[in-house]
């Protein structure tokens, strides 16, 4: 593909009322001058696979993903999710584990085993589950809780609206990710980036980074805009809880990730590469 290439981009990523409310504007042709482009939404394991596989032009991946991928593509400046107060949760049922250790051994499902959700989990077991957990079940996030619940796993760890809905399935919160990655590190949670296929350019893709920031400012500016778009894709989420969500994830770090978004970034990859969890990967940089 050469940089020159005029065909509309494809763009990929959750229908998460985040992800549905900051692209909104721009694929729906509210951003003239824009570059033309066409979605498909997928859930996070699903884009994680397609950009190691070197499948799509831009994508919303995990930030564990990144030492993979990071020969094809590059990480894009705004449009994923980083933040404080919005790290995912293990959730265990009545009945089960009640702390770190009681995790020992047993089975915990998880959305992907390239999620930075996962890289977290790793992190944080080594430190406080003694000998470490024991089976890991990778599941779609919708049906994380439900097998918790059910008993069919013992721990889940979930992200997205979860944080929100646990308790309406009965089940407690026997940790928190990124009150664990705060406490330990200063730092805010790394959890989704958007990035590019480097073969576009580097005029191009700053172009998609233009675009993206100003579709988030559109989306801020009028929230009304994008209201049924994201509930569409919310399916049977409660409004309010869509609304909660997309106050938790889009903050300023999806307009620009910044010194302190590409530090964080930095020491979670470099954390997980000193314990063997991912290969060592260069220190980021805004353009890189």
């Amino acid at each position: 593909m050469s940089s020159t290439d005029d065909r509309p981009l494809t763009l990929t990523y959750s229908p998460c009322p985040n992800d549905t409310f900051v692209f909104h504007a721009w694929t729906h042709g509210l951003l003239p001058g824009t570059p033309d482009v066409t979605v498909d939404y997928a859930d996070i394991d699903v884009t994680n696979g397609r950009a190691e596989r070197g499948e799509g032009d831009l994508l919303k991946v995990s930030y564990a993903v990144l030492p993979y991928v990071r020969d094809e593509y590059a990480l894009l400046p705004c449009g994923g999710a980083l933040g404080r107060g919005c790290g995912p949760l293990v959730l265990t049922a009545e009945g089960g584990a009640t702390s770190p250790a009681g995790l020992a051994g047993r089975t915990v499902a998880v959305p992907s085993e390239r999620s930075t959700a996962y890289l977290l989990f790793r992190l944080w077991a080594a430190d406080l589950v003694p000998g470490g957990v024991g089976e890991v079940v990778v599941l779609p996030f919708a049906e994380i809780m439900p097998a918790v619940r059910d008993g069919r796993v013992d721990a889940g760890l979930v992200i997205h609206e979860a944080r929100f809905t646990f308790q309406a399935y009965g089940l407690r919160r026997l940790a928190d990710m990124g009150e664990y990655w705060e406490t330990t590190t200063g730092h805010p949670i790394p959890l989704g980036a958007i990035v590019g296929r480097r073969s576009l350019g580097g005029e191009r893709l700053a172009a998609v980074a233009e675009a993206i920031r100003s579709s988030v400012d559109h989306a801020w500016a009028d929230p009304s805009a994008s209201r049924k778009h994201v509930l569409a894709h919310a399916q049977e989420m409660d409004p309010a809880v869509a609304d909660a969500h997309i106050g938790l994830y889009v903050n300023e770090y999806t307009r620009d990730l910044g010194v302190s978004g590409h530090a964080a970034i930095d020491a979670l990859l470099g954390r997980a590469a000193a314990a063997g969890l991912v290969p060592a990967t260069a220190p980021l940089s805004p353009a890189g």
